[in-house]
């Protein structure tokens, strides 16, 4: 993975279409064909074969299969083993509610049923054993694991983190007994304070484990009958990890799929010179948005998916269901809606006539104007139809009182509503101020409501890559091996002293430079007020700053600090990165007219005949001015009316607001 020459290739699996960008010799290929839900190494295998690819080096892959497998509670059956008294952490979890005054709310089902957690009677505590393990109670929980046909059990005692002797045990007496049952142990998957946090990821991780080994066991299995190597795979956090790896700790992959798109947003904005982006990655099933801070995507380990706390540290994406295949319908008091539904690969948008009938973001961009009727996607594998569109609208337009060009335009505005809010959680709310920053476009449809968003935000620049339709795969291309360390250290700054922390963080650095080789290190730690509940992590490479720091963070993130208070640390991070030989973008000089035809689009209130560029007549240098669209291989963009741009040398699409 490190070589410079050679094929690297990256396979980004979404919800509608499958994206494959292969660099070959520092030159970048593309293709793009739609998704296979029931089995998605089949795209896999035919995002290959689309892209003609040969001598691959190494393959990176992003998927959804963790994602789905939580969002559809369809993963493994699976037990809890936990401390005698604490079986219903799970349920409980914490005061928080996201809708504490809803008594129609319900709450996501759990992962694992009451009637599968099992208990065992002993205790530790702060200092080590308050009450031995009974071994006989182990032997009987055992039996009914066994009893009860489980593929998974999630080990979850307390004080696990910091003394995980007993968990250590119960799990070596679980593998003994059912050898073909997984295991996940809270201090392997998460050794971290915090109860529900810690059994709940670990639940996660066991519940998702089988079904993620299984895919990925089966994709490695096919993909190297087609000569291409075993795939590494795409982490939560932005980096790729080798596949045992990524099937020991499936809880890490949550979010393999956008982390790539954020990867690659990174990658181009560096070579174009910007590094402070709001990334907006529009697919087909969804819209997810993170923030780049001088060129450096943000991580968390506060994330909730499908309403799961999972404490790894992930790239800071929020996601939100309003891709080109939301389906839109008309709700009981007579208001349009878009999303959570989406109309996916199969049967897709009504106007990919594949079975469809509902109308989707998608229908109404293609009713506009702003796709092309009869335009080819995916290959050659679908024909966008403008007259499906226009009937699937007219249907819930009747609904609504409003006739199909009406409802198509409130389609897009209630889309992009949707998605401003979603720009503002990862800017206004992280105490980042959006007009500081540039937009960066990707995903199939990302580049039509770019611009209406920055302007709704107050940003003046937008970036459309080259490979916008496809920019996941390419992060997924460059990305660097990582893996990340945690080990939990509670205490004042000043009760701690400088000697233990620097031993708890070189014990990190001996634990990363056996699982890579020769790795770039970073030191981080979790730091809060004493008193505090929850705490922020900041860099831990200069001892002497870190409390410096935390009143830094703190201020920008909630508007105010409070240096006269102690500071605790909580955690000490480390994250470990082995590079690769990232390849420049570089963007031969435009020649000649790039205007390939024109085209009738509804825009601010009528119909224009505007210019259509082929992004691939344009080059370094050519320029576009709104109002018009540029076609991309694998998307499409519209300049509105007040944006011109600019292909930069990195072949970047530069779109400024007058």
């Amino acid at each position: 993975m490190n070589s410079a020459t050679g094929t690297r290739l990256g396979v980004d699996v979404g919800g509608t279409f499958t994206d494959l960008v292969a660099l070959v010799d520092g030159r970048v290929r593309t293709a793009k064909v739609p998704s296979t839900p029931a089995d998605q190494s089949e795209g896999v295998l035919a995002a290959v074969r689309a892209g003609e690819v040969a001598g691959v080096e190494a393959f990176a892959h992003g998927m959804t299969v963790a994602t789905n497998a939580l969002l559809e509670r369809r993963g493994a059956r699976t037990a809890l083993v936990t401390t005698a008294g604490f079986r219903d952490i799970l349920e409980i979890g914490r005061q928080n509610r996201p809708h504490l005054y809803d008594l129609t709310q319900d709450r996501p089902p759990g992962l694992i049923p009451r009637e599968l957690r099992f208990c065992v009677r002993e205790r530790m505590g702060p200092e080590g054993e308050l009450i031995a393990l009974d071994e006989a109670g182990v032997r009987d929980v055992v039996a009914r694991l066994a009893e009860s046909g489980v593929d998974s059990v999630a080990v979850c005692l307390l004080f696990a983190f910091d003394h995980p002797e007993h968990e250590r045990r119960v799990g070596e007496a679980i593998r003994a007994a059912l050898p073909d049952v997984h295991v996940s142990l809270s201090c392997e998957v998460l050794p971290e304070f915090r109860e529900y946090e810690r059994f709940a990821t670990t639940a996660a991780d066991a519940y998702l484990a089988p079904k993620l080994a299984a895919y990925l066991q089966n994709l490695a299995r096919k993909v190297v009958d087609a000569d291409v190597p075993e795939p590494r795979v795409m982490q939560s956090s932005g980096g790729v990890v080798e596949l045992p790896t990524a099937a020991a700790l499936a809880s890490g992959c949550v979010l393999s799929g956008p982390a790539g798109g954020v990867v690659g947003a990174a990658y181009v904005g560096e070579a174009s010179g910007y590094g402070n982006l709001l990334t907006f990655d529009m697919g087909g099933t969804s819209t997810d948005v993170a923030p780049i801070v001088d060129g450096e995507a943000q991580t968390t380990t506060d994330a909730v998916v499908a309403g799961v706390p999972i404490r790894h540290p992930m790239v800071d994406v929020h996601t939100v269901s309003a891709g080109g295949g939301s389906i839109a319908r008309a709700d009981a008091g007579g208001a349009l809606r878009v999303g959570p539904e989406s109309a996916g690969a199969v049967p897709g948008p009504a106007c990919y006539d594949r079975g469809g009938t509902e109308p989707t973001v998608t229908d109404a961009n293609l009713f506009i104007g702003l796709l092309a009727d009869g335009a080819v996607l995916g290959g050659g594998e679908v024909v966008l139809r403008r007259a499906l569109a226009e009937q699937a609208l007219s249907q819930v337009g009747r609904r609504l009182g409003l006739d199909a060009l009406e409802t198509a335009l409130g389609v897009i505005r209630v889309a992009d509503a949707e998605m401003v809010r979603a720009l503002r959680v990862v800017s206004v709310e992280r105490g980042l101020d959006p007009r500081d920053f540039a937009l960066a476009a990707f995903g199939g449809a990302g580049g039509m409501h770019a611009c209406s968003l920055a302007e709704e935000l107050g940003m003046r620049s937008v970036l459309v890559p080259r490979a916008s339709g496809v920019l996941s795969a390419l992060g997924l291309a460059i990305s660097d091996l990582r893996r990340d360390f945690v080990h939990p250290l509670i205490g004042g700054l000043d009760d701690l002293g400088r000697a233990a922390i620097e031993d708890g963080f070189q014990a990190l650095e001996r634990e990363a430079r056996e699982a890579l080789h020769d790795p770039q290190i970073t030191r981080r730690a979790d730091l809060r007020y004493r008193r505090q509940a929850f705490e922020l992590t900041v860099d831990g490479d200069d001892l002497d700053a870190l409390a410096e720091r935390l009143h830094d963070a703190h201020e920008r993130r909630y508007g105010y600090a409070m240096p006269e208070e102690p500071v605790e640390l909580v955690a000490l991070r480390l994250v470990a990165i082995e590079p690769v030989v990232k390849p420049p973008l570089r963007e031969p000089t435009g020649r000649g007219d790039a205007v390939c035809s024109r085209r009738e689009v509804h825009i601010e209130g009528e119909w224009r005949t505007v210019d259509v560029l082929g992004r691939d007549r344009m080059g370094s240098g050519s320029t576009v001015v709104g109002p018009a669209i540029v076609e991309f291989a694998e998307a499409t963009c519209l300049v509105r009316p007040g944006w011109r741009g600019e292909v930069d040398p990195a072949g970047t699409l530069v779109l400024e607001r007058d």
